[in-house]
């Protein structure tokens, strides 16, 4: 027997969805399923998130009566997902606690019932959301099978046909139901004409087994059937068919098929103590620490560094952020803003007219918390000039401290040469590996540290890696040491401060580029000593959406979060970086690699890979990075006077 169940995830604030087109969507798609969830008297999940309630409840409250009748008579069940469709993984811990506050509250004011599952926004999923879902009452939570079991090789495939228990980063477990990215893709197809019933009944029949099984008929988008959002030219044409009928006749031929049982999504749950049921499992990896529904071109970079101009958004919604913490008498209101404003749909194939809307949300709430022009965050610490060591050797520029050493390449930039933390060891924690460094051709360059490569499809690369003469001096809390890089775009100001009574130092870079072609944008690269720490016992840690840091073990396993997807989709992972602190380490030595996300909301990436008989194990920073949501944009401002400040300790 194969217990389907299926959801239709509703959102009014698609992003390619004009405003003034929602009540026909209302018409077209939401109505229409209603319709069909009472004819049929079909047990069906429903999701939506807080703002799509509100919206509908603004534009035809008739539907939300009827959709709370349904949910009264135990036909839908209905799912949350928070406020807004925000990316939990790419926001901070509080941040994602607000979405679901608000979220939470406006579903029990408007439905009278606070829902048991939860889907995770888009897909997109780290272990750090866990605690926060059981922290606000959910039962179990929604998630794609696919990615994370694709990364990890020796789960059962069984599995996927039974409920399990996703592992929080704090230890705690909440019962995961999976949904499925090739199922949910059939039944678009099906539905939009693109194949017929008897052939996907075949599909649906080829997983019947022997034993007991649940199974996602459907959990994706309802504003593509009978209508088109408008996303890509690739969308299926409407043939004149009405796609609600179809979908009718498919849901007809399920339940008169004797090896089908259609249930609610929640009845899931309910095969907990079967066999092969709840496994403790962490969907993470450290080759994929954010899985995202779908194919990989579809990842969560595309709500990070793309877009019409993601990093600009996040950075000032990092910035809100930052002032409403500081605020002990925040609004809940402003809160609910800054939600709405973080949504994921701003951020990716967004209308210019949505687009100019959002940017007035966006200045009216600055205003109001006085944050557009914030300064670049920076510690003072007082320091004992008589102990800083300044010299040039050739083309080093040598620091040092009694407690640390670092040497900048003059001849590249200002590249780390090399830093060393003398508590910890007389070797260097982090280095440029010269040209020559390994014997595989595959790694026969020079991987330098403290740089940035911006890559334009079709141009030459533009680096800071050119030689500089540069401007030091002392100051009350250590050296500050200045050198201006000349690109075809325009300068970049670096800046390299080492305090003289603590150890690390601050990588700052101010971009003055009027115009930058879209590309990619990777810096800040942290380039680990492979003579120092231990392969056996390598690791990354961060912040993903979450209060507790996830630890990722590297485990000997290649990894490349920047491997491109395709010409088009330039990166295939990346680390929400939301506490604003990598850790690299062993188990002797740990390194730390912060970001002001205030100034720039960057995303974090790792790439490991035993190589000869070392390994090349490196953290790089991108602060832009290609997908179909930003091949319209030819330039972009948001480097005409940006500061990125790293640190690194």
């Amino acid at each position: 027997m194969l217990h389907l169940f299926s959801f239709f995830h509703l959102n009014l604030a698609f992003s390619s969805l004009e405003e003034e087109a929602r009540p026909e969507v209302i018409r077209r798609c939401y109505w229409p399923l209603l319709r069909l969830i009472r004819e049929q008297h079909l047990p069906v999940g429903i999701e939506a998130s807080g703002y799509t309630l509100e919206e509908i409840q603004l534009l035809a409250p008739e539907w939300v009566t009827e959709l709370r009748e349904l949910c009264r008579e135990g036909l839908v069940e209905f799912i949350g997902s928070g406020y807004s469709q925000m990316i939990g993984p790419l926001v901070p811990a509080a941040v994602n606690r607000a979405n679901q506050r608000i979220g939470l509250r406006v579903y029990e004011e408007l439905l009278g019932f606070r829902p048991e599952l939860v889907l995770v926004n888009e897909q997109a999923y780290s272990a750090g959301l866990v605690p926060i879902y059981r922290e606000a009452g959910y039962r179990a939570l929604i998630m794609e099978w696919d990615n994370p079991g694709s990364s990890r090789p020796g789960w059962n495939p069984d599995w996927r046909y039974l409920p399990q228990y996703a592992c929080g980063a704090d230890g705690s477990t909440l019962p995961v139901i999976w949904n499925k990215s090739i199922p949910f893709q059939k039944f678009q197809r099906y539905t939009h004409g693109e194949m017929e019933l008897p052939e996907y009944l075949d599909f649906l029949g080829s997983r019947v087994g022997r034993e007991e099984r649940t199974f996602s008929l459907y959990g994706n988008d309802a504003e593509i059937f009978d209508f088109r959002p408008g996303r890509f030219k690739t969308e299926a044409v409407m043939s004149g068919e009405n796609e609600w009928s179809r979908i009718a006749k498919l849901y007809e031929a399920v339940q008169a098929d004797s090896r089908c049982r259609l249930i609610r999504p929640s009845q899931v749950l309910e095969f907990l103590d079967r066999s092969g049921a709840g496994n403790l499992l962490h969907l993470e990896s450290a080759a994929q620490p954010v899985p995202v529904k779908k194919q990989a071109k579809y990842n969560v970079m595309r709500w990070a560094l793309t877009g019409r101009d993601d990093l600009c958004l996040n950075t000032a919604c990092w910035r809100l952020y930052e002032a409403l913490a500081g605020d002990e008498g925040a609004d809940e209101s402003d809160w609910k803003e800054l939600c709405y404003l973080w949504s994921s749909d701003f951020r990716t194939h967004i209308t210019a007219k949505r687009w100019e809307g959002v940017q007035g949300r966006l200045e009216t709430l600055q205003q109001r918390m006085a944050t557009a022009s914030r300064p670049v965050k920076s510690e003072r610490v007082p320091a004992l000039v008589d102990d800083i060591l300044v010299c040039q050797n050739g083309a080093f520029l040598e620091i040092e401290t009694p407690q640390q050493r670092l040497r900048l390449n003059c001849r590249r930039g200002l590249a780390v040469d090399g830093w060393w933390d003398k508590a910890q060891s007389d070797q260097p924690l982090i280095k440029t590996l010269p040209h020559g460094y390994f014997d595989d051709i595959h790694y026969g360059a020079d991987f330098y540290t403290g740089h940035f490569v911006l890559e334009i499809p079709g141009q030459h690369k533009v680096t800071d890696l050119s030689p500089v003469t540069p401007e030091w001096n002392l100051t009350d809390d250590g050296v500050v040491v200045r050198a201006e890089i000349r690109t075809r775009l325009g300068p970049v100001e670096k800046e390299v401060r080492l305090l003289g009574s603590r150890k690390g130092f601050e990588l700052i870079y101010h971009f003055r580029w009027p115009e930058c072609p879209n590309g990619t944008l990777r810096l800040g690269h942290v380039t680990v000593n492979p003579e120092l720490f231990q392969q056996d016992s390598l690791f990354y840690r961060t912040h993903n959406g979450g209060e507790t840091r996830e630890i990722f073990h590297i485990q000997g396993e290649p990894i490349n979060h920047l491997a491109p997807v395709s010409a088009l989709v330039s990166a295939s992972h990346g680390l929400g970086v939301t506490g604003e602190v990598v850790g690299l380490g062993d188990y002797r030595t740990v390194l730390n690699v912060g970001v002001d996300k205030s100034s720039a909301a960057l995303t974090g990436h790792i790439a490991y890979a035993p190589v000869d008989d070392r390994y090349f194990f490196r953290l790089v920073f991108s602060a832009m990075e290609m997908d179909d949501t930003s091949c319209h944009v030819a330039s972009r401002t948001c480097f005409e006077n940006r500061i990125v400040r790293l640190w690194i300790s």
